[in-house]
């Protein structure tokens, strides 16, 4: 209740007043023209080509805020395939297998299936970082919100009772967030682009596990805005020295003289998620 002695902070109604008004107005033709809806509650004018720079803004803020408002300061964020299975469910895959492509395959995700048993470690491990004087939660984990090494993210962090950070996207195929993530911090993006930004806006390290497109496209970006100067060096966690080997030649990207060789040194080779966490004490000596 306002002190009756203390003017009011705000001398207009809130929209959220307004926008409840709004839903009573007499029936006319006027008043049924999408024309007399208020802006912010006209989806079909929200959806407008010419609007994509609000939609964006939106879709910038809304995760913002409510980060904000939970406290979370800084995120330990999971990047990796949504393919390769918990190793259970790949060993049943190649047990099932029945071409010699499909046998091929499952033995290759087989061979990396423990990394999801190595990222529910480090997530347990990242969530157990104690709160600062001010409140503020750190290292807090974040993961695509999707299946595999998403989930086991998301998993190690429930492990423990805590709350972790899932930001989804919308697919042409269904992309539902795993039941591990936090249902209010929980989030769905139709822009790439923003989805990106807020992954790192708050990382403070970064773990990267076999993947591929969506893997290779979040973690060369990253690469690239620490090389250019644009984002503070942080730990950049690569699981599975054999897998990224195997699949990218970063040695020779030195050698042909695309890279420098100092380059290389923003990786940081991983096996463990006690090789990570490690790694990450080392680099901000806080452990």
């Amino acid at each position: 209740m306002n002190d009756p002695h203390t003017p009011p902070k705000h001398i207009f109604p809130s929209s959220k007043v307004d926008a409840v008004a709004a839903k009573h107005v007499p029936s006319s033709p006027q008043t049924q023209s999408d024309a007399y809806k208020l802006a912010f509650q006209d989806t079909d004018f929200l959806l407008r080509p010419d609007l994509r720079p609000v939609r964006f803004q939106l879709e910038l803020l809304k995760p913002e805020l409510l980060m904000n408002e939970a406290n979370i300061a800084s995120l330990f964020v999971f990047y990796g395939s949504a393919r390769v299975p918990e190793p259970e469910k790949a060993a049943e895959m190649l047990a099932n297998a029945r071409s010699e492509w499909d046998k091929k395959v499952a033995e290759r995700l087989v061979a990396k299936a423990h990394y999801y048993d190595e990222a529910r470690k480090l997530a347990r491990i990242a969530s157990r970082f104690p709160v600062d004087d001010a409140g503020q939660r750190h290292f807090v984990v974040c993961s695509g919100g999707g299946p595999s090494f998403m989930e086991a993210a998301n998993r190690g962090a429930c492990d423990e009772g805590q709350e972790s950070v899932g930001l989804n996207i919308v697919l042409p195929h269904e992309q539902l967030p795993n039941k591990f993530v936090t249902p209010d911090l929980s989030f769905q993006f139709h822009y790439f682009a923003l989805r990106k930004m807020h992954f790192l806006l708050r990382a403070r390290a970064v773990a990267v596990f076999p993947g591929g497109f969506g893997t290779f496209d979040e973690m060369f970006e990253l690469l690239t805005l620490i090389q250019t100067g644009k984002v503070r060096p942080l730990p950049i966690l690569l699981f599975g020295k054999e897998f990224w080997n195997r699949v990218v030649d970063f040695e020779a990207l030195a050698e042909e003289g695309v890279i420098s060789p100092h380059d290389l040194e923003l990786i940081t080779w991983c096996e463990t998620a006690d090789d990570a966490w490690n790694a990450v004490c080392a680099h901000y000596d806080v452990c």
